[in-house]
């Protein structure tokens, strides 16, 4: 996949690589505290200019690639990836996606994730995708259901997040 710079239609969206054009549109859209208090703490916030630059850098660069930028309405509006296990895990991946508040309840983050799933599934070769949601972030939850995610349990107080303890929802996707 060296140098392959994929693209991946979604219907409402569209899951390319990150490029140094997306720099405003993603801090516009990262620099959001209800986005980020259901990230995980490497996600910061604020989210400014050098954490896009630096995250745009890294993204980019990956090979194969892992991190692609949720295109909707022209721009970036949020983001989206997989992290691959390793060892035994090796063919099983968390996935994790955000979008920028504005284009919340539009059905882009499902397009997204059904196309990443197929990617990761196909392209990547995984055989289980995993997504660790917060508990209580329900419209997480319903877009992972809508896209054939089957919740295995909540891990209890596994998440420790500004100073207090959340429950986490473990979801997963078998491949066929």
């Amino acid at each position: 996949m060296a140098g392959e710079r994929i693209t991946i239609d979604c219907g409402k969206c569209l899951l390319r690589p990150w490029a140094m054009e997306d720099i405003f549109s993603l801090v516009e859209n990262a620099n959001n505290r209800r986005v980020s208090m259901n990230l995980r703490d490497c996600f910061p916030y604020p989210y400014g200019m050098n954490d896009a630059r630096s995250w745009i850098d890294r993204a980019s660069s990956e090979e194969p690639m892992l991190e692609f930028a949720i295109v909707a309405d022209g721009r970036a509006a949020g983001g989206i990836g997989v992290l691959p296990g390793t060892d035994i895990s090796r063919r099983s991946a968390e996935v994790g996606y955000w979008l920028g508040e504005n284009f919340w309840g539009r059905g882009i983050a499902a397009e997204a994730l059904s196309g990443m799933v197929g990617y990761s599934t196909g392209k990547l070769g995984m055989a289980r995708l995993f997504a660790l949601p917060f508990a209580h972030n329900l419209a997480s939850r319903r877009v992972l259901e809508k896209c054939g995610f089957a919740l295995e349990g909540i891990l209890r107080k596994s998440a420790f997040k500004d100073g207090a303890y959340y429950d986490q929802a473990l979801y997963s996707l078998l491949r066929d």
